[in-house]
């Protein structure tokens, strides 16, 4: 079988939680699969397609969209490939569609590196990596971009993963946003103010049921130190996803006509944004990087939980109720379960 998204990096792990399995694909560094004892964490696709509608992908240098694909540096209009048309914006950054080759390589870890080469729209050189390591609890990824410019270059980072927990319907998922303002667009679905979210069918702190909500929405004002987000089955079983304090934002994505093994359904993207849609011409959570500095971020892990375990845990969670006796618990980095 011919994978079209190239390279499928196959990772696997055992920990005292069961087989922790991911396939990682070399097109735009994608997370194609990622299970824990045996659970889908997220939303997978077959190796004869492209990933759905930027199922997994790394979006580099800007997540989101650039309006009209102009942004203005120095005095100059930029002008960047429109590669949405149904918007007529630039999307999702310059290497959606770019193989990224690995650069170390274990059982369970892969880094894989790609470059983003100066070109009209876009006069930069960044040397990006990103790092996916199996770890007892799941997941952990990390991205690393080094700007091998002569001069500061403008960058944001974002990530597409869709969210899932295998063998619940995603409609009877609650959904669990840690976010506290949205972002009004416009016909473009690029920014026009920014508001709290509280009163508002944004506000997604408390929970929403999956099935009776249609959103697209870019939300801030996370809480400092990092943010946790989270899908909850009716049992209480959850899968949840933290990101680090240099991703203040993430994007809400839940499309009803995305493609299934069974047809189309409902799924539910979860994107971390180190900027907003709109940030080359904004400004608001860019980051410029000096000529050769490097800056990391991290997101996400996927983890199973029990009262039992007695360890330091990592950022996404996943909590298993077989055990009647257990109580739910979610961990953050550095702190330790007991």
């Amino acid at each position: 079988m011919h994978a079209v998204t190239g390279e499928q990096h196959r990772l696997h792990h055992t920990g005292r939680n069961g087989e922790v399995v991911a396939t990682i694909t070399a097109l735009a560094a994608g997370i194609r699969e990622l299970s824990v004892g045996g659970v889908d964490l997220v939303e997978t696709f077959p190796e004869t397609t492209i990933a759905p509608m930027g199922c997994g992908i790394v979006l580099v240098p800007w997540p989101n969209r650039v309006r009209d694909g102009k942004w203005v540096l120095d005095g100059k209009t930029q002008q960047l490939d429109v590669t949405e048309a149904s918007t007529g914006n630039a999307s999702h950054g310059l290497l959606r569609n770019t193989g990224y080759t690995p650069r170390e390589r274990s059982d369970g870890a892969v880094e894989l590196g790609a470059e983003v080469f100066p070109q009209h729209g876009y006069p930069f050189h960044l040397d990006t990596s990103v790092r996916y390591e199996l770890v007892d609890d799941g997941l952990t990824v990390t991205h690393t971009i080094i700007n091998r410019s002569a001069a500061a270059a403008p960058v944001a980072v974002g990530t597409h993963p869709y969210l899932a927990f295998g063998g619940v319907p995603t409609e009877e998922l609650v959904l669990t946003v840690d976010a506290g303002t949205w972002f009004e667009t416009d016909e473009q679905l690029v920014p026009i103010a920014e508001h709290p979210v509280d009163g508002t069918a944004n506000d997604l702190r408390e929970g929403v049921l999956v099935g009776e909500i249609d959103l697209n929405v870019g939300l801030g004002g996370v809480p400092s130190g990092g943010s946790a987000h989270r899908l909850t089955a009716p049992d209480g079983r959850f899968v949840e996803l933290w990101a680090d304090d240099q991703f203040p934002f993430v994007q809400v994505y839940t499309p009803h006509d995305f493609p299934k093994a069974a047809g189309t359904g409902i799924a539910v993207a979860i994107e971390p944004m180190s900027a907003p849609a709109g940030a080359l011409n904004s400004g608001q959570g860019l980051r410029w990087l000096a000529q050769d500095e490097s800056w990391t971020l991290t997101w996400a892990s996927a983890s199973v939980i029990r009262t039992a375990d007695c360890r330091r845990a990592s950022i996404i969670a996943v909590v298993l109720q077989d055990d009647p006796q257990a109580t739910e618990i979610a961990l953050r980095p550095d702190v330790t379960a007991g």
